[in-house]
């Protein structure tokens, strides 16, 4: 299917690894033109020069995105790069371990901050752009939004929130043709998920304890099946669907575990 993507300019933040780096990948082989939000510079070029070996373009904005000037200088550098913006992707983010018990609230406000204010402050100053454009946005959230995971308090109330901002934001937006909606991973096979599943001390049998727990196929989801519906969903063929949660997870959410 021709998503109708071409010349498209897509920002995305943490483009340059894992789920974002997927995203960028596909969007620009529709022929969009990912502008790559990321703070690891040498990841970052990396994976900018991969895709300008296949031929894509991307351009990268090296930022880490901690304070809304951040967020501010990564809109306008998108703007200065190629005068628009059709689409933003917020998708930065961490697993950070700040639970209730054995966190405290100076810890969990910095990780809400550190994984729900650049969703804001990058929708906000992208705005101009986009109601140019028409464009969309797409939130990254989390699984953990819904189902919980224990000590990790700070994260569950940022991915919340970000689901609760997807149905804010579509609605302020309809007047302006805006879309906003929501992708929910599960368990997704990234660097951060290695890092983690690494943590365990038995690995293998930890992540074959949890692919055994995914219903669809008994495997972790890809980064790139993410980023096929993420491109769908600010694709113009997806034009009537706004306000939405997409899981991909293999049924991990909604389906029995136990199958």
């Amino acid at each position: 299917m021709n998503l109708d993507m071409q010349d498209k300019v897509i920002l995305i933040s943490g483009g340059a690894a894992g789920i974002g780096a997927a995203i960028a990948a596909a969007s620009a082989r529709e022929g969009a033109i990912p502008v790559i939000i990321d703070r690891n510079e040498a990841a970052a070029r990396s994976f900018a020069e991969t895709l300008r070996a296949e031929g894509l373009r991307c351009e990268i904005v090296l930022l880490d995105l901690k304070t809304p000037d951040d967020c501010r200088l990564a809109a306008e550098d998108a703007l200065r790069l190629h005068g628009k913006i059709d689409a933003l992707v917020n998708n930065a983010g961490v697993n950070d371990g700040v639970g209730l018990e054995h966190g405290n609230p100076e810890r969990f406000l910095q990780s809400v901050n550190a994984n729900l204010m650049h969703y804001y402050a990058l929708a906000h100053y992208t705005l101009p752009a986009l109601k140019l454009t028409k464009g969309s946005i797409v939130n990254i959230a989390s699984k953990v939004a819904l189902t919980g995971q224990g000590n990790t308090s700070g994260y569950a109330a940022a991915k919340g929130a970000t689901l609760a901002l997807t149905r804010e934001w579509a609605v302020e937006l309809l007047p302006l043709g805006i879309r906003v909606n929501a992708v929910i991973p599960a368990e997704v096979m990234t660097p951060l998920y290695r890092q983690w599943i690494a943590t365990f001390p038995e690995p293998n049998e930890k992540l074959k304890s949890i692919e055994r727990s995914i219903p669809l196929e008994h495997r972790l989801t890809t980064p790139e099946e993410i980023a096929s519906t993420v491109v769908f969903l600010l694709s113009p063929r997806s034009s009537h669907t706004t306000g939405q949660f997409l899981h991909v997870d293999g049924g991990y959410v909604h389906l029995d575990r136990t199958l």
